[in-house]
């Protein structure tokens, strides 16, 4: 089996790259891909950078290349919903677009036409595992909807409005694109994201901050996933 791995930043690469065995490094246009073994999971990690263009281009580029067998999405997101910390995982059971909007045509916000609905769900198994994988670790764990967009929402009202309409428990800039590509792939998948910040129109000063935490905190999580997957 294969695991494609993808990050938006370095800070989140770095998390996870720490327990990769590397083999061979690869580029491919500006992308820069590692590959080895974590717990002797072939796996091939890269940086797609931020929001849903570049990380839909990644996640074709990873299947088209490498012909992965798994897509995992990992990094850091802004809590939004009140239960959550600075430091607490999301498990992304459900994936949703909430900038995807063509309401004009009688269809709910998020609704993408190729997909035909606006929730996309993960992988079962994969969402079991990191469940059970995730006791082992020092954090509270959350199961739920993860809500993509190319905003980084700053805006308290836009967030709670982002919540209210989704259910959602955190916003992120690259989940929801990666699970539509490897919907229409027919690829399994699970995004995971750790809280770097939470509501309080102060998130920048507080994602800057706990950015690199947060991205440690997901990367050992992660790494316990890829150790008990069969």
């Amino acid at each position: 089996m294969k695991y494609g791995i993808i990050f938006a930043m370095d800070e989140e690469l770095v998390g996870l790259k720490k327990f990769l065995k590397l083999e061979r490094e690869y580029s491919i246009f500006d992308l820069h891909f590692y590959e080895g073994t974590i717990y002797d999971k072939y796996c091939i990690l890269v940086r797609c950078g931020v929001g849903k263009v570049n990380a839909a281009r990644t996640t074709q580029l990873l299947i088209d290349n490498f012909k992965v067998d798994y897509i995992l999405n990992i990094g850091v997101a802004g809590g939004i919903d009140e239960r959550l910390s600075v430091g607490d995982i999301v498990i992304g059971e459900t994936l949703v677009q909430h900038d995807f909007d063509i309401t004009a045509f009688n269809h709910e916000k998020g609704y993408i036409p190729e997909v035909g609905k606006p929730f996309i769900e993960a992988d079962e198994y994969l969402i079991r595992c990191a469940k059970d994988s995730f006791e082992e670790i020092n954090a509270n764990v959350f199961v739920g909807v993860i809500a993509s967009g190319d905003i980084f929402c700053t805006d308290t009202n836009m967030s709670l409005k982002i919540n209210k309409k989704f259910n959602a428990l955190c916003t992120e800039m690259e989940g929801a694109s990666i699970a539509q590509v490897c919907f229409l792939c027919n690829i399994p998948f699970l995004i995971i994201r750790s809280i770097s910040d939470v509501v309080n129109n102060e998130n920048t000063t507080t994602y800057e901050e706990f950015l690199k935490e947060s991205s440690k905190v997901v990367g050992e999580a992660t790494s316990l996933l890829l150790k008990n997957l069969k």
